[in-house]
């Protein structure tokens, strides 16, 4: 691809505040091994793994009883599994392959309970904190009856889409050594209650996994929408303001309804991914589509960071639809409709923002913006990161959606900015040696 966005996204960046010699705050050092990694990705093998999936007939989820090795969400699932078998062969032995299953009891919607399975490939990471990146799809697919196991639902694009990103993701970077834990997963049981993914969050948050990020992919293929002209340069991002244990008084007081854990992951995707990939993350501050949801919901729910990337402009003649033609309209998830230059550059900005974040530092812990007693600037304490080698302090004005400033206040644990802490939003990042950044760590305020 040839076209590049970067001048554009950094044509609202503020003037350099002198003060604080202060510079635009998304000047991303480019690794030559990410970009290796992205240059790896291939349109035509994501087209492939595409048409694996649509092999199956149908993939929903009660469609598990159907004894064919050649139909249905099980023969899905073995399929996907011997792929990252397959790649895992890659890793060197860190990369292994396993189902996370369990019986889901019958619901309100659903008529029976049902065996739930999906495949998860984990790649593990030498930092021993065991800290965890996800990146998310969902496997299973559904026509225009949620429930219906008879009728084909091929689910190109919801969500053959995001499952074939996700093991595409895998097969780019299973060589590569990370420091953070990478999850490749693809979830069962989406479509009638985000089942798959409720399950593996809550096992992970049970475990006290730190899972740090979830990147979420749900209906990414297609560039065109039901009007308009093909957007295939643009994708959204949605991220969650509010986690649910959040004190809204606090929040009220400090400004922090636009600072949470997966706003600050959204913000970090987007400056790395647009900084590696022609392309524009269209920041959505919502937790997902009015009337839909995604497998990020799960993650959110059990206080993980997350976001959900979608593509610009859906078309519902496509998703959720028993294959028809009415009226002149083709009806039905097909994958004709697919974009897979498009779906490739999706995928790129998913590996960009995961390989820093894996090969970068953790995000600062124990971020505290000290109040100890009225003033003009900014004082901020954290503590020390240990693949860090320095420390940037980012800010914006309180109604800005992105961090305009950064200051490298280098390795030290606390730094006073001239800035007046009233009238902007701060926050701390890592910075290792070789220029990998964290995500953005909002200041919970102390009086001291």
């Amino acid at each position: 691809m040839t076209r590049c966005f970067r001048s554009c996204l950094l044509s609202f960046a503020l003037l350099t505040t002198s003060q604080a010699r202060a510079t635009t705050a998304e000047r991303i050092v480019l690794d030559p091994q990410i970009s290796s990694m992205l240059a790896a990705v291939s349109a035509s093998d994501l087209r492939s793994i595409d048409s694996g999936l649509l092999q199956f007939g149908t993939r929903n989820a009660f469609s598990e009883q159907i004894d064919n090795p050649k139909r249905g969400v099980f023969a899905a699932r073995d399929w996907i599994r011997t792929q990252f078998e397959s790649i895992a062969t890659r890793s060197g032995g860190r990369m292994t392959v396993s189902f996370d299953e369990y019986t889901q009891p019958k619901t309100e919607n659903t008529p029976r309970a049902v065996r739930i399975s999906s495949v998860i490939a984990t790649l593990r990471g030498d930092d021993p904190s065991g800290r965890t990146y996800v990146i998310s799809s969902h496997y299973d697919s559904r026509n225009s009856d949620g429930n219906d196991t008879i009728k084909d639902a091929p689910g190109a694009d919801d969500n053959g889409s995001g499952v074939a990103c996700v093991i595409e993701a895998a097969k780019v970077m299973a060589a590569t050594a990370f420091h953070g834990t990478i999850i490749f997963a693809t979830y069962d049981g989406e479509e009638q209650g985000l089942f798959g993914s409720a399950h593996h969050a809550k096992t992970l948050r049970d475990a006290g996994v730190p899972v740090e990020g979830d990147l979420n992919n749900d209906i990414i293929g297609a560039s065109r929408g039901h009007e308009g002209p093909a957007e295939p340069y643009s994708v959204r991002l949605f991220s969650e303001a509010l986690s649910r244990d959040a004190a809204i008084a606090r929040v009220n007081l400090t400004g922090s309804e636009n600072d949470s854990p997966s706003r600050e992951l959204a913000r970090f995707v987007k400056s790395v991914a647009e900084a590696y990939v022609p392309m524009h993350a269209n920041l959505i501050y919502r937790a997902d589509r009015f009337l839909r949801g995604g497998d990020q919901m799960s993650f959110t729910d059990q206080g993980f960071p997350a976001v959900r990337f979608v593509e610009p402009h859906e078309n519902y003649d496509h998703q959720h639809q028993d294959i028809r033609v009415e009226n002149g309209i083709q009806y039905g998830d097909l994958q004709k409709f697919m974009d897979f230059d498009f779906l490739a550059g999706v995928t790129r900005m998913n590996v960009a923002a995961l390989a820093e974040l894996a090969l970068g530092p953790a995000r600062p812990g124990r971020v505290e913006m000290v109040n100890s007693a009225l003033g003009y600037s900014a004082t901020l304490r954290w503590n020390i990161v240990s693949q860090a080698s320095s420390y940037e302090i980012v800010w914006r004005a309180t109604t800005a959606p992105v961090w305009q400033h950064v200051r490298n206040v280098g390795n030290v644990t606390q730094f006073t900015v001239p800035v007046n802490k009233d009238e902007s939003i701060f926050a701390v990042r890592a910075v290792d040696a070789r220029g990998h950044r964290s995500p953005a760590v909002f200041p919970v305020p102390v009086r001291q």
